[in-house]
């Protein structure tokens, strides 16, 4: 009798599912189609699944990213360059898994009558001097043979951008989604004269861990990363678009006919391509010579003082 209550009990336990750990994992994300996809996850219960428990919080972005440094997250949904800034200014984090990168999502808008970025010489910018935006427009001007000093850089928080362009006060502004298409919208006749489908991998979207939870709970994170790559051999499925234009839709509250627009201009990456970009390399197809492109941005505008060890900062070894 023993040796089959002893099976019995085996049996039960191959066929139970997986044990979760009691503390979920806390991860900050925000509205960005590379993160917002996280959702498909979360309501067909990939995590659960998984047998692994994770709680997503949603936040305006730089919201996400004050919460992280204040230690109220295990992980955030952060660009690439904007690691290095949390890093610096508050609390360092290491980029385990790359989402997408930028490819076509941000985007210089010019006024009405401007064609072209070396249209914009002599006139003025409207963009958030320090951050992404701005790395972007420098990469812009110098594809036309322009410096930052051949135009005037008005400071505009990226939320405010279609305002200020409809305002006329400015030539062309630099913003992404939602932004860049509600600057579009409200100024008609204006055009899109530089994106960052112009400098792919300039832009790389990632998932940023607390460096002790990612030596603490590595099992758990490994689970994230197989989840997240579910959701990309989903979104490779074109059958499976309506649906997923539905979830990541109803997440931000617009209709998926609009929110297929946003996800086109964001290219995401399979688990091949994405670790491909953690090779150490310079230039925009690694997110090595990505963040270093960022660190030295960050230092030169004052972001921070100190050029960060941008090794630190990068987590390979789920791609290995």
């Amino acid at each position: 009798m023993r040796f089959f209550a002893s099976l019995f009990v085996c049996l039960t336990l191959l066929m139970a599912p997986p044990a979760v750990a009691t503390t979920p994992l806390v991860v900050g994300y925000s509205d960005w189609p590379g993160w917002v996809a996280w959702e498909i996850a979360l309501e067909k219960g990939w995590f659960e699944e998984a047998g692994v428990a994770v709680t997503f919080e949603w936040f305006d972005y730089a919201a996400s990213m004050e919460a992280y440094s204040a230690g109220q997250l295990d992980a955030v949904c952060m660009t690439n360059g904007d690691t290095l800034v949390t890093g610096a200014t508050g609390r360092g984090s290491q980029m385990m898994l790359i989402n997408d990168f930028s490819n076509g999502n941000d985007m210089v808008i010019a006024r009405p009558g401007v064609s072209s970025v070396a249209e914009l010489a002599g006139g003025k910018v409207g963009v958030e001097v320090g951050f992404v935006s701005h790395l972007l427009l420098l990469q812009a001007l110098e594809s036309a043979g322009l410096g930052e000093d051949d135009v005037e850089l008005i400071n505009v928080r990226t939320n405010e951008t279609p305002m200020v362009l409809a305002s006329g006060d400015v030539d062309a502004i630099v913003a992404w989604q939602p932004n860049s298409s509600q600057s579009l919208q409200m100024s008609p006749g204006s055009t899109t004269v530089y994106s960052s489908s112009n400098a792919p991998g300039l832009i790389y979207d990632v998932l940023a861990v607390a460096p002790e939870s990612l030596a603490n709970r590595r099992s758990d994170w490994q689970k994230v990363f197989d989840v997240w790559y579910r959701v990309v051999d989903y979104l490779a499925v074109q059958e499976n678009r309506a649906e997923a234009m539905r979830i990541m839709a109803g997440r931000v509250g617009i209709s998926p006919e609009a929110y297929a627009e946003f996800f086109e201009g964001t290219r995401f990456l399979s688990r091949a391509e994405a670790g491909e970009r953690y090779v150490e390399r310079e230039g925009l197809d690694s997110l090595w010579g990505s963040t270093r492109l960022a660190d030295a941005f960050n230092v030169r505008y004052g972001v921070y003082d100190t050029p960060q060890d941008v090794a630190s900062y990068i987590d390979a070894s789920f791609y290995r």
